[in-house]
């Protein structure tokens, strides 16, 4: 399962990559508001800073699908290769995907609420659907379900787009889906960060570090016992 990061917060971002395996990074407009700076100096900041290589989503603004194509395409002009242009899932803009697919440009649908949706976009040839799954659970579905039935979908009807899984509140959601097989999630810092960490874990270190002191000296590791 691919790991994305859902912020555009550069820090948040270097923070995650310095720890983790990372595929890339996701955005969208209500992100990048979170920022307060111009979204596209921020966006060529994001894309300076990730590997050669690494993923970028971008969200389109526009409501048609001519519009969708022309801001599509001066995004990937400005913010270069393995730039995934985000567009929300309504009639113009499953046109756009369709139109900008065939084109061979990668598309990621978005604001994904239900199976058909994701199912239609991948049809439409979305690279990816990225289905919301608190805010579904906070709708009164399940969120966590919704992904796995849009990923059956997609693999029954042998279409190549993927799902990648997005709004998450807590790990437990990842863990299910990652245990699915679902192809990637994008998460928030703190999200990614509770993915490794554990009580239990924290305190076997302190003992394992206690009972090495114990033995050599408080602050000594196995380097300190090379013979000079």
């Amino acid at each position: 399962m691919d790991l994305l990061i859902d912020t555009a917060n550069l820090e948040g971002i270097k923070r995650i990559y310095d720890v983790f395996p990372i595929e890339g990074v996701t955005t969208n407009p209500s992100i990048l508001k979170q920022e307060g700076k111009n979204p596209l100096e921020q966006l060529k900041k994001i894309r300076a800073f990730i590997p050669h290589g690494a993923q970028l989503h971008v969200q389109v603004i526009s409501q048609t699908a001519e519009q969708i194509i022309k801001e599509a395409e001066f995004i990937l002009s400005e913010l270069g290769d393995n730039t995934y242009i985000k567009i929300p899932v309504f009639n113009q803009g499953i046109k756009a995907m369709k139109i900008l697919s065939s084109r061979g440009i990668n598309t990621t649908a978005t604001a994904i609420y239900t199976p058909m949706q994701g199912f239609i976009a991948g049809k439409a040839g979305a690279k990816y659907v990225a289905p919301y799954v608190n805010r579904l659970d906070n709708i009164g579905f399940d969120g966590v379900d919704v992904a796995k039935n849009i990923h059956d979908m997609l693999k029954r009807h042998k279409l190549e787009t993927k799902v990648l899984a997005a709004s998450f509140k807590n790990t437990q959601q990842v863990l299910t889906l990652c245990e699915y097989g679902v192809e990637a999630i994008t998460a928030a810092p703190d999200v990614l960060e509770q993915l490794i960490n554990h009580q239990i874990t924290s305190i076997a270190i302190n003992d394992f570090n206690n009972d090495f002191a114990s033995l050599v000296g408080e602050g000594k590791t196995m380097l300190d016992l090379k013979k000079k």
